[in-house]
C-alpha cells in the first residue's frame, strides 16, 4: 500500500479508523468478530490504527490494546484525550475538558487500556474552549517531553487555532470529518496543515456510509445510532441527498471502481499530506477500502465528483446546533 507522513512515522495512505467497533452506529460486532478484523487490517498493510478514550468510554482502546499489543512494532498507534465519558448519578455522558490534569489523567488511563508505554499520535479530541488551547497544548507538550507521547494532533479545530497550538508545541496532524459531502477544511485548515508539514487525518471519509452507496433506509438505524441526530440523515434530507448518488454511480463505472473507491481516491487526491481513515465492521468493506489505494481518477472524474457532491448540493447540516458549538472548524 502507498505510504504518506505524519511526523516522524511512515503510515498507510487508507489507514483504519477503530470507533465503529466498539461505538457510535449501532451494536458492534462481537469481540471476536472487532479482533479478526484489526489484525487482518495489519494484514493487509495498514500501519495505522486510530482510537480515542472516548469510543466506547474506553472500551475501543481496550480492544486495541489487548489484540494488538503482540504487534505494537507494526503500526503506528493514535488515540485522543480532552474528551471523555465522566460518571454521574444518572449515568455516563460524554465531556470535553481541555484543563492540563485531565489530559494527564486522560493519558495515564489511555496508556493502562492500550497496553503499552507510548502512544505514537496523541490527539485533543476537541478543544475546550474554556480553556486557551495553549494550555491544553502545553500540557500535551509535558508528555511528549515524558516519553508517553510521541506526537500531537488536533481535531475539529479552525486554522488560527491550528496555529496557535502550533507555536506551543509542534503540530503532526489534524483530524477532521472530510469527504465528497464534508468539505469544510477546503476553506483553510487543509492548506494550512501543509504550509506547517502537518498531516491531515480524514475521519468519515465515506460520509458515514452514504458514500457507499448502500444506505439507502435511514429508519433502520439502531436506537443508539449517533447519525439519527445529525441532520443530513433526517429521512427528507437523506431522500434529497440520494438523488445525488445517481450521478456518481455512473462515474465510478467508468472509472472501473465502486462508489465508496471513488469517495476514498477522490480525498487521497485532494493532497499528498492527506490520510483517510474509513472505519468498518466487515472484512468484505475493508478489503473494498483499501481497494482505493490502487484506483486513479481521471481529471475530469474528479472534477465531475466534485461538482456533484458538495457544499452547495448537499442538504442538511454535518452536526445538529449543540454539537455545532462544541467544533472549531470554519464553517462555510
Amino acid at each position: 500500500m502507498k505510504q504518506r507522513q505524519i511526523g516522524s512515522f511512515q503510515v498507510s495512505a487508507l489507514s483504519l479508523g477503530c470507533m465503529n467497533l466498539s461505538h457510535a452506529y449501532g451494536a458492534p460486532p462481537a469481540p471476536e468478530a472487532a479482533e479478526r478484523l484489526l489484525l487482518y487490517a495489519l494484514d493487509r498493510g495498514v500501519t495505522m490504527f486510530d482510537t480515542a478514550a472516548l469510543y466506547g468510554f474506553g472500551v475501543n482502546e481496550t480492544l486495541v490494546g489487548r489484540v494488538m499489543k503482540p504487534h505494537r512494532s507494526k503500526f503506528t498507534l493514535a488515540s485522543k484525550g480532552g474528551m471523555t465519558g465522566v460518571t454521574f448519578p444518572d449515568g455516563i455522558k460524554r465531556v470535553i475538558d481541555g484543563r492540563p490534569e485531565s489530559i494527564r489523567r486522560d493519558c495515564e488511563a489511555s496508556l493502562k487500556r492500550l497496553q503499552t508505554d507510548v502512544i505514537d499520535l496523541y490527539y485533543l479530541h476537541r478543544w475546550d474552549k474554556k480553556i486557551p488551547i495553549e494550555d491544553s497544548v502545553g500540557a500535551m507538550s509535558d508528555l511528549v517531553r515524558q516519553g508517553k507521547v510521541r506526537t500531537l494532533g488536533l481535531s475539529e479545530v479552525s486554522a488560527a487555532t491550528l496555529l496557535k497550538a502550533h507555536a506551543v508545541h509542534p503540530i503532526s496532524a489534524v483530524q477532521t470529518e472530510y469527504s465528497l459531502w464534508t468539505r469544510n477544511p477546503e476553506i483553510a485548515v487543509l492548506q494550512t496543515c501543509k504550509n506547517i508539514g502537518a498531516a491531515f487525518v480524514a475521519f468519515s471519509p465515506t460520509a458515514r456510509g452514504y458514500l457507499t452507496g448502500t444506505l439507502r433506509d435511514v429508519s433502520t438505524f439502531d436506537a443508539k445510532d449517533i447519525r439519527r441526530g445529525m441532520p443530513r440523515f433526517e429521512p427528507a434530507n437523506y431522500a434529497a441527498n440520494l438523488k445525488l448518488l445517481d450521478g456518481l454511480k455512473p462515474l465510478a463505472d467508468e472509472t472501473g471502481c465502486t462508489m465508496v473507491q471513488l469517495a476514498l481516491a477522490w480525498l487521497l487526491a485532494q493532497g499528498d499530506h492527506i490520510v483517510p481513515i474509513p472505519g468498518t465492521t466487515s472484512l468484505a468493506h475493508l478489503d473494498e477500502n483499501l481497494g482505493a489505494d490502487a484506483v486513479a481518477l481521471s481529471p475530469s472524474v474528479l472534477q465531475r465528483a466534485s461538482a456533484l457532491i458538495n457544499q452547495r448540493t448537499v442538504t442538511g447540516s454535518r452536526y445538529n446546533a449543540a454539537t455545532q458549538t462544541e467544533i472549531g472548524t470554519e464553517e462555510f
